[in-house]
Parts: C-alpha cells; sequence; structure tokens
C-alpha cells in the first residue's frame, strides 16, 4: 500500500517513515508549511525553512519521495481566524486539536492522496485498531509520558480509516535510539513547542494582529468572597446531591461564578505634607483592584505568567475573565476556591463521538475517565448526557475548568470514544 508520511523535520515522523520504509510499504513523504508570518512568534523568521531542510535531509537518508506543500491558505482560514474568534469571545481554543481534524486530516489528506496515497501517516504517540466490522478505535500512546491521543480527540471514523501512527507502541526513548542507530538528520532535533505550525508565541502580541488592546482592572478575589457568595454555597448543595439533579440544576451547577457583584466605591482623601486630595478604592473585604492589563481577551483562566502582579507570598492564577466589562479577576494560590470546579458542560453540537455506536442519548449516564487539557492525568468523572446538552462531574473538583478547551472521555481500556468544546 502506499503511505504519505506528514515529515516535520522532527524525530518522531523521521522514525514513522522509517518504520514504514522497513516494513516495504511505498512510501513517501510531504512536508507542509501552514504559516508564513512572524509577528508575535518567539522563533526566527526561517525555522520552517530549516524544519523543510532536515526533513528533505531525513527522506533521502531513508530514501523516500519528498514533496512540498503550502496549506497556509486554508491553515488561516480553519485554524488561526478560529484561534482569534474564540478569544475575542474570551474563551481559550486549542489550535493543534483542530490543526489535526482541519489540517493533517483533512486539506493534507486530501493533498496526500492526489498524489496516490492510501493512508497518511503521522508521529503521533497514540495506537489505532481497527475491528472486523471496520470501525477505529484509538488508543493511548504506549508511552504514558507522551501520549498524544488528545490531540486527535475530534477525528471522525472516515479520517481514522485512513490514518497510521506507526510509533504509538514505542516510547520516546525507543524513537530516538531508532533515529540515531538510522543515522537520521533529526535524531538530537527537540521537540517543537507552542502552537502547531505557528511555534512558539508571546500571545498578546500574537492575538494583537486582529484583536484590539484595550487596558482594564486587575481584581484579586479574597476568600471571604465566597463564604457570601450564594452561588458558591448553592454549588457545594448541587455537589453533595451527586447526580440527581434537575435539567435547571445541571445546567445552574455548570455555570461558573460570576464576579460582577464585585464593585467598588472611591473615597477622596489628602496625602503629603501639602495634603494632595487624591482618590483611593474604599477598602472591600471581597477583593480589591491590584493593577491593569491591556485586554481580558488576551488572559485564559488559570493562567499565572504574563500578569506582571508582585507582593503575594504565593502565586497569582487568573480565575475569570469579564470580556464585556474588560475586568481580569485573579487569586492567589493554588488551592484558591475560585479555581476549583466539579462540572462543566458540552452543548449538544458540540459533543463529538469518536465511536458514534457508543454515542449516548439524553437520560443516559455513564462512567469514564476524563482529561480537560494535554497532559493532564485521567480523572474519574460521570458523564451525564440530557437534552441541553452533555455535562461531565468529576469525582474531584477540577482546576482550571476553561471555556474553549476541550474535554475528551476514554474507556477503562484506553480507548478515547469521544470529545467536546467546553461551553463553560
Amino acid at each position: 500500500m502506499k503511505i504519505c508520511v506528514g515529515l516535520s523535520g522532527g524525530v518522531d515522523s523521521s522514525v514513522a517513515a522509517l518504520l514504514l520504509k522497513q516494513q516495504g510499504h511505498d512510501v513517501f513523504a510531504m512536508f507542509m508549511q501552514n504559516w508564513h508570518d512572524t509577528e508575535g512568534t518567539l522563533h526566527g523568521d526561517c525555522e520552517w525553512e530549516e524544519d523543510r531542510f532536515v526533513a528533505e535531509m531525513v527522506a533521502r537518508k531513508i530514501g523516500i519521495p519528498f514533496y512540498f506543500i503550502d496549506l497556509s491558505k486554508v491553515y488561516r482560514q480553519r485554524v488561526v481566524d478560529y484561534m482569534f474568534d474564540e478569544y475575542e469571545r474570551g474563551r481559550t481554543p486549542n489550535p493543534d486539536v483542530l490543526c489535526n481534524r482541519e489540517i493533517k486530516f483533512a486539506a493534507f489528506l486530501e493533498a496526500a492522496e492526489r498524489l496516490g496515497a492510501d493512508y497518511v501517516a503521522t508521529g503521533h504517540y497514540c495506537r489505532k485498531e481497527t475491528l472486523p466490522d471496520g470501525t477505529c478505535r484509538i488508543l493511548e500512546g504506549t508511552d504514558p509520558g507522551k501520549d498524544q491521543s488528545y490531540f486527535l480527540c475530534q477525528l471522525s471514523q472516515e479520517q481514522l480509516a485512513k490514518a497510521l501512527f506507526p510509533i504509538g507502541g514505542l516510547y520516546k526513548s525507543e524513537v530516538r535510539r531508532l533515529a540515531k542507530e538510522a543515522d537520521l538528520p533529526s535524531a538530537e532535533k527537540k521537540d517543537s513547542q507552542g502552537i502547531c505550525f505557528v511555534g512558539k508565541v508571546d500571545l498578546p502580541v500574537f492575538l494583537q494582529q486582529k484583536l484590539r488592546s484595550v487596558e482594564g482592572d486587575v481584581v484579586e478575589v479574597f476568600a471571604p468572597y465566597y463564604a457570601d457568595s450564594a452561588k458558591y454555597r448553592r454549588d457545594q448543595e448541587l455537589a453533595a446531591k451527586g447526580t440527581a439533579l434537575t435539567e435547571e440544576e445541571w445546567q445552574e451547577f455548570s455555570t461558573p461564578i460570576d464576579y460582577s457583584d464585585i464593585r467598588f466605591e472611591t473615597e477622596t482623601y489628602r496625602s503629603g505634607k501639602h495634603h494632595v486630595k487624591k482618590t483611593r478604592d474604599k477598602e472591600n473585604p471581597w477583593g480589591r483592584r491590584i493593577g491593569r492589563h491591556e485586554g481580558a481577551q488576551f488572559y485564559t483562566i488559570g493562567q499565572r505568567k504574563g500578569l506582571g502582579i508582585g507582593g503575594h507570598a504565593s502565586p497569582v492564577f487568573v480565575l475569570a475573565t469579564d470580556i464585556d466589562r474588560n475586568i481580569i479577576y485573579v487569586g492567589e494560590g493554588e488551592d484558591h476556591p475560585g479555581l476549583l470546579r466539579r462540572c462543566l458542560r458540552i452543548a449538544p453540537d458540540e459533543i463529538h463521538w469518536i465511536r458514534p455506536d457508543q454515542a449516548m442519548q439524553p437520560g443516559g449516564q455513564r462512567r469514564y475517565r476524563v482529561r480537560i487539557r494535554y497532559r493532564q492525568p485521567l480523572q474519574d468523572a460521570t458523564l451525564v448526557m440530557r437534552e441541553s446538552g452533555l455535562y461531565i462531574l468529576f469525582d474531584r473538583p477540577q482546576r482550571s475548568i476553561t471555556a474553549g478547551q476541550f474535554a475528551a472521555w476514554y474507556a477503562p481500556d484506553g480507548e478515547m470514544l469521544g470529545s467536546g468544546v467546553i461551553s463553560r
């Protein structure tokens, strides 16, 4: 069979191509360029050119044909524009998940098929199995420290039928060893980081290509706020009820706290030997304004870097962003109550089942293991399907549940069954 390997210039895709060639398949490589702009990126202007050069040398070393394709236009339309739209709405997207769904196993796959490919292979650390009826299963990679199945959580059966993951059963150390033994030019190359095909970025600078910078307040939320919050107390009551909730209670429980009731009154005072009149906020037991930011849309829940806030004994994290009022709410410490939630919701039109035969119907309830971000250890949870959406109730509170990210759920044997965009 004829296989196209998406050769990125990294060691993982290089070894994927090597193994397929050694297995006797008709293999060719294709390098895709998906990004031209350098504004906001933290690498040199020619990093993609270096990657292409290494990929071409790898193909020559293995002895397979090499092709180049520019998919930057469709990448901008399907991935980057989506990113901008989501951030503008105050949500945090995952472009790597979209890149796999919309580019690698869509636009790239179509280009590979035009060159005669039967399958597309990548260097993802995940495993694929095909059942007798043709149904494809996708499972966690053998290496627990490198499992990348999460990034493929939006693929369809049609896409998986054409996908191959040659290194999914290997550990990273084995991949490095195979590359060295074959003297591949990518053997010592560091793993890529940052946004898929864009690289490491200064996110606010990158987003300012389309999103306007507007100064706003940074508000620190104090512990007494939660003691006085009717919403916080109500959430504790709903958590105690487990899954015995009404449709309205599920919607209520999955809605995060709205901090708009934290408001500040000002007072005037005289300062210095000249008694200059100044204005300050009156003391508020719920919180205080501690700084300024350049736009609430540039920040995400759980973020701790880039806030420019000092004077705290423990790290400060973003708890929430109010896009309409352009306010960021923060809290001190990893165990701050504003960081922790038990329940999230996925809207009906955002639910994706990799295995359609396993799809839940309204009224259904199942136990799965769930992750809400890459590299997060799988968490025990109950999935409850209702007419208003899919609700995920975690056994233990989760840190930084973030709208716009993907929640992916797994069976006990490591099979990833579905995913969805967290709506709140």
